[in-house]
């Protein structure tokens, strides 16, 4: 049993994955609408990858026997005017998901809930992974975006991703 805290803040923790794989497939569309199919490969995968994040909290709560709630789900609404607006948006997005991961964590710790803090210990590792790939794809952009022909081989480079399912360590 976990404490209903911890249990609130996990269920809440799903809706922001599943908000964060909806986010990605939006900011997939704005790059496919813009010809950029490698871009919407790699935010597509990400998207995937996130609804991995939120079903392995979904599978926690289940193995603790607490009930799973959910949430609307609502698009983010985001207009994008440049190339490089959603890459930031990303990565915003993940200091978001990061800082939310860690309130988990510390509630957890006062709380004296080992489950969950072994568990939670994958998704800090992730988080750091999530931001940092995040942080390289606005330095790529900033880097090569201007060129037309750097541009279309990062746009190449991104097509190559590949998803694989995610499973907590």
């Amino acid at each position: 049993m976990l404490s209903k805290k911890i249990s609130t803040l996990i269920n809440e923790q799903i809706k922001k994955e599943l908000d964060s794989a909806y986010l990605y497939l939006e900011v997939a569309d704005f790059y496919e609408s813009n010809g950029l199919k490698g871009f919407a490969n790699w935010f597509k995968v990400q998207a995937k990858e996130e609804q991995d994040h939120a079903e392995i909290f979904y599978n926690f709560l289940h193995s603790m026997n607490e009930p799973v709630m959910f949430y609307k789900i609502e698009p983010s609404g985001k207009i994008f005017s440049t190339l490089l607006e959603p890459l930031e948006e990303a990565l915003e997005h993940e200091q978001f998901i990061t800082a939310s991961i860690n309130n988990i964590v510390s509630e957890a710790n006062e709380e004296n809930e080992y489950a969950a803090l072994t568990m939670l210990e994958w998704f800090v590792k992730e988080q750091m992974e999530e931001e940092e790939n995040a942080q390289e794809l606005i330095d790529s952009m900033k880097l090569f975006g201007d060129s037309c022909g750097g541009l279309y081989a990062l746009d190449k480079d991104l097509s190559c991703r590949e998803y694989k399912p995610v499973t907590a360590a």
